[in-house]
């Protein structure tokens, strides 16, 4: 089989190509053929040595990646009954998520970390599918608890999450007003129901939001970090739920590895919140790292199980792809690190 190794910490070079013997199911655990392999902003994080549970639960050498899809090929003792309970079995196409170890040709997952590919999916839409949907569910309803009618201000929107978050709040009844980073990507997150959608660079974000809720926003959802935090907390309603699940401008654009001094400065200047305010105000601040919950066996089935009955229903649409041949993937890393991508990327084995 073959997977990309980072050595150590740095940049798009440390990402190498190597051939290793091929991975054996263990109890429990599927091995599935990889034919796709969703990219996220956290594997560059990892890349550059910046993301906690990497250290925590692998170190170095690693091999980054959440999400792949493509064909079970092998099955490890006791793992049948499951799979067939799921219409699984050798040759059935899924979806995997693993704690890592998903950029590469094979993947060895338990049972429970595989979904069905949806009907009708190619399976690079697969492989975009988890980490996008299962970070906007967590993020707005089982953090924030949107209901029908609340105000949401979606950041980074024509992302792969902000797709995903678009798309459930507005299946949920809420109003959407989505940020993006750039003009051409306005359209996008019109096209999925946002009520308005603003460039953050255009200096108009802030009163914008200001006229579309004038009395505040009920739910942001911020993976940006530094660049909207503190403006954003003070635009929520009393009772308003602020969602922290990323600090994209912690780092620089354009790739490389960001100077220490820059982000020890960005850090020292990323928001505290009191919390005599938060209780005066009204307002919440919550945060979570999707890589830190695969122990949450129940939550992620529920998460799974709300998802797919979206899916199903049509009122989640696969997020748009764009593909890179897996050797090209220091490629694929620059092109997310510019923020001019849209939708997934996505590695093709």
């Amino acid at each position: 089989m073959q997977r990309i190794t980072i050595l150590r910490p740095g940049g798009r070079e440390q990402l190498q190509l190597e051939t290793i013997a091929d991975l054996q199911p263990g109890p429990g655990e599927v091995r599935v053929a990889v034919a796709a392999i969703g990219v996220n902003f956290a594997d560059i994080a990892i890349r550059l040595g910046l993301y906690e549970s990497a250290k925590k639960f692998v170190g170095w050498p690693i091999t980054p990646g959440f999400e792949t899809a493509g064909v079970i090929d092998a099955i490890g003792d006791g793992a049948q009954g499951d799979l067939a309970a799921q219409g699984l079995g050798v040759g059935s196409q899924v979806i995997a998520v693993s704690r890592f170890f998903g950029y590469a040709s094979q993947v060895v997952v338990p049972v429970a970390h595989l979904v069905p590919l949806p009907l009708g999916w190619t399976l690079a839409q697969g492989a975009a599918f988890p980490v996008a949907w299962l970070t906007a569910w967590y993020g707005l309803h089982h953090l924030a608890q949107a209901r029908a009618g609340d105000r949401v201000l979606v950041h980074s929107a024509a992302g792969g999450v902000g797709q995903a978050l678009v798309q459930l709040a507005v299946a949920q009844g809420c109003r959407v007003l989505g940020t993006v980073g750039s003009q051409a990507k306005v359209a996008t997150v019109q096209a999925l129901g946002a009520e308005r959608v603003v460039v953050r660079a255009s200096g108009q974000l802030w009163p914008a939001v200001a006229q579309w809720a004038p009395d505040g926003v009920d739910i942001i959802l911020d993976a940006n970090g530094l660049e909207t935090l503190a403006q954003g907390y003070k635009h929520l309603a009393a009772a308003g739920r602020l969602v922290v699940y990323g600090h994209a401008s912690m780092l620089d654009r354009g790739g490389g590895k960001t100077p220490l001094w820059r982000l020890a400065w960005r850090w020292l200047r990323t928001p505290r919140w009191n919390p005599l305010d938060m209780t005066t105000t009204n307002k919440s601040v919550l945060a979570f790292n999707l890589s830190f919950l695969f122990d949450k066996t129940a939550v992620l089935r529920e998460a799974m199980a709300f998802l797919l009955a979206r899916v199903a229903s049509g009122q989640a649409q696969p997020i748009p792809v764009t593909e890179f041949p897996l050797a090209q993937v220091a490629d694929a890393h620059l092109a997310l690190e510019s923020g001019a991508t849209i939708g997934k990327l996505v590695l093709r084995v």
